[in-house]
C-alpha cells in the first residue's frame, strides 16, 4: 500500500506543487475583486482544496492521453502511466475520485458555480487532446488553467460579469507566457514524435512572444482593475511582478533547458504578488 501510495502521488505530481500554485492565485485574486475585499474562509477553503484536486485529476488524464508521446521525452517518460507502473483504466479511476471530490466542494457553493463548473470540466478533458490538432495547445491551457476566474465571480455574486471574462483573458497571456517557457523545454523531443507547441510555433520569435505575453497579463489586469485608484500596495506588487518578468527574461533569452524550467518553475511566485497586491489593495482601502 505504500508503494502504490507512491505511486499515485507521482501520478498527481505532489512534490511539484508550482502546478496548482499556477491555478491558485487567479482564483483567488478573483475572490477578492469579486467580494470587494476578504471573500470568507469558506470560499478560501473550496478553491483552495478544489484547484489541488482538479490540478491533480487533470494530471491523471493529461498522463492517459500523451502516455504514447511521453516515452519519446526525456522529461517525462518515467512518469507512472508511460512507464507501465501504473495501468491507464487505475489512473483515470484516480482522476474521477478527485475530480468527484471537488465536485462535492463545489456542490457546498451556489446554483451558478456548479453549473460553470461543467464547462471548467469540459475544458479539462480538451485540452490534453488539444496538443495533437492546435498549434497553440497553450491557449487551450490558458482557458482551463483561468477558469477559476468566472468560478470565483459566480461563488461570490451567483453571476459572471463582463470584468470576469477581461481578466480570464488577460491571465490566459499569462499561461502563453509560462506554458511557452515549459515548451521550450522539450522543444527538441516534441519536434521529433510530431507535437504541436507554442514553442515550435513561434519558432526564434518565442523570446519576445513570451514578454509580450506577459506585458499583455501585466496591462490588461491593471486597466481593468484601476490600477490608478488601488494605492501604494498595489503598485508595489506589480513592480515585483514586473521585476520577475525582467529576470525571466535572462532565464530564457538563450533558450536552455535548465533555464527555461526554472523560469516556469518560477512563475507562481509572479501569480502570488499579483494576487498580494489585490488582497493588499482592498485591505488598505
Amino acid at each position: 500500500m505504500t508503494d502504490k501510495l507512491k505511486l499515485y502521488l507521482d501520478l498527481i505530481r505532489w512534490n511539484r506543487p508550482a502546478g496548482w500554485l499556477l491555478l491558485l492565485w487567479p482564483s483567488l485574486a478573483a475572490l477578492w475583486v469579486a467580494a470587494g475585499g476578504f471573500p470568507g474562509w469558506h470560499l478560501i477553503v473550496v478553491f483552495t482544496l478544489g484547484t489541488v484536486l482538479m490540478r491533480s485529476a487533470g494530471c491523471c488524464v493529461n498522463d492517459v492521453a500523451d502516455r504514447d508521446f511521453d516515452k519519446h521525452v526525456k522529461r517525462t517518460a518515467h512518469r507512472p502511466v508511460t512507464s507501465g507502473r501504473i495501468g491507464t483504466k487505475e489512473a483515470l479511476w484516480v482522476g474521477a475520485v478527485l475530480a468527484l471530490c471537488a465536485f462535492g466542494l463545489v456542490l457546498t457553493t451556489n446554483a451558478a458555480t456548479i453549473r460553470w463548473s461543467f464547462a471548467a470540466l469540459v475544458v479539462t478533458l480538451v485540452y490534453p487532446y488539444a496538443k495533437r490538432y492546435v498549434s497553440m495547445p497553450q491557449a487551450v491551457l490558458g482557458v482551463a488553467f483561468s477558469f477559476g476566474i468566472p468560478m470565483a465571480f459566480a461563488a461570490v455574486q451567483g453571476d459572471v460579469p463582463l470584468l470576469a471574462w477581461g481578466l480570464l483573458l488577460g491571465n490566459l497571456f499569462w499561461v502563453l507566457a509560462y506554458d511557452t517557457e515549459y515548451a521550450m523545454v522539450d522543444r527538441d523531443d516534441d519536434l521529433k514524435i510530431g507535437m504541436k507547441t507554442s514553442a515550435i510555433t513561434l519558432g526564434d520569435k518565442d523570446v519576445p512572444a513570451i514578454m509580450g505575453f506577459y506585458a499583455a497579463y501585466l496591462l490588461i489586469w491593471a486597466c481593468l482593475l484601476n490600477a490608478a485608484q488601488q494605492g501604494l500596495w498595489f503598485w508595489l506588487a506589480w513592480a515585483v511582478s514586473a521585476g520577475q518578468v525582467v529576470w525571466h527574461y535572462f532565464l530564457i533569452r538563450q533558450r536552455s533547458r535548465e533555464g527555461c524550467f526554472k523560469a516556469f518553475r518560477l512563475n507562481h511566485w509572479l501569480g502570488f504578488s499579483v494576487f498580494l497586491g489585490v488582497a493588499l489593495s482592498y485591505s488598505a482601502a
